[in-house]
């Protein structure tokens, strides 16, 4: 059975880390999702996102090809990140996205039990300093708007949030970044194992 394997976890929580290993290491098409937002350094259109205008991502909307959307204002402006029609293809097996309790739930209507959550959970003082340290490497760290995010994510994924959108298996990353990829690549091979 193909599945949407879903990595699902705060800002600078590993989860693209993780994201690129699962997919090195197993035969997944990746879920790339759309956003409103400025490309960063390193970013390559097509790959982490398609970026996109406000102008398109309301067109898109309007013709019904958008499956979920969340906005949020940001230092610089009104930032949209969604999944359209397009970014999901089961037929060509089973797919590996990241989002947010959020777009999980909005998700979890068109797929069901097709959806797997992956949280992957840092504490706070650990992911505050990955942050920062993701942030120094910017051309223009914009420290602004990296507070913002770490505040937001207090409430956007509270335990009351995760555990209305039934997620309850959590992966803990605040140690050596393999040992959290090797529980997830175990979770995922016994899923996989039920398949069969």
């Amino acid at each position: 059975m193909n599945r949407i394997f879903y990595l699902i976890g705060k800002s600078s929580s590993g989860k693209d880390f993780i994201f690129r290993q699962l997919m090195t290491r197993l035969e997944l098409t990746p879920i790339i999702l759309y956003t409103t937002r400025p490309m960063r350094e390193n970013e390559k259109n097509g790959r982490e996102y398609y970026f996109v205008s406000w102008e398109e991502f309301c067109r898109m909307r309007a013709e019904n090809s958008v499956l979920e959307y969340r906005i949020y204002s940001t230092i610089q402006g009104d930032w949209a990140y969604f999944t359209a029609a397009d970014s999901v293809d089961l037929s060509r097996g089973s797919c590996l996205g990241i989002g947010t309790p959020e777009s999980y739930t909005a998700l979890k209507k068109h797929f069901g039990d097709l959806l797997v959550p992956l949280y992957i959970e840092v504490e706070d003082g650990i992911r505050l300093s990955r942050a920062l340290e993701r942030e120094r490497l910017e051309l223009m760290p914009k420290y602004a708007e990296m507070c913002r995010r770490f505040l937001a994510d207090s409430e956007d994924f509270s335990d009351e949030k995760l555990l209305a959108a039934g997620i309850t298996k959590r992966f803990s990353n605040d140690g050596e970044p393999g040992e959290c990829l090797a529980e997830i690549l175990r979770y995922i091979g016994e899923l996989q194992g039920e398949d069969k």
